[in-house]
């Protein structure tokens, strides 16, 4: 499903990057505990800008922003985990990391808005 909203489209599609590599970790590579956790902070940073958009009030926006950064942040450190130990190789990582660090840096450039706008 299509919106106009480019953080809300690239979460979505890296969410789906994390299912597709957790399927891979789990049925190829035997790892049942990295995978878990990239599963959870990968999916959970769409789920948290999705509920932020239905959020009650302005503050209510920027806490899960940060809350969708935060576990973005968490996601890169999971990545450069499993490819430093070897779990996945550099092509795999190089492509999913830079989509990683291109959702952080929309999800700074948000939350940096609200100092801006306080």
């Amino acid at each position: 499903m299509k919106t106009d909203n480019i953080i809300v489209e690239k979460s979505k599609s890296f969410a789906l990057r994390i299912i597709k590599l957790y399927k891979h970790l789990c049925d190829e590579k035997k790892e049942y505990v990295l995978s878990k956790q990239i599963l959870r902070s990968g999916t959970s940073i769409g789920a948290n800008i999705k509920e932020a958009i239905r959020g009650q009030s302005k503050s209510d926006f920027y806490a899960k922003m940060n809350i969708s950064l935060k576990e973005a942040s968490e996601t890169e450190y999971w990545l450069e985990l499993l490819y430093e130990s070897d779990y996945i190789d550099k092509n795999a990582f190089c492509s999913i990391y830079n989509d990683c660090q291109e959702i952080i840096k929309i999800l700074v450039s948000i939350t940096k808005s609200q100092l801006s706008s306080e």
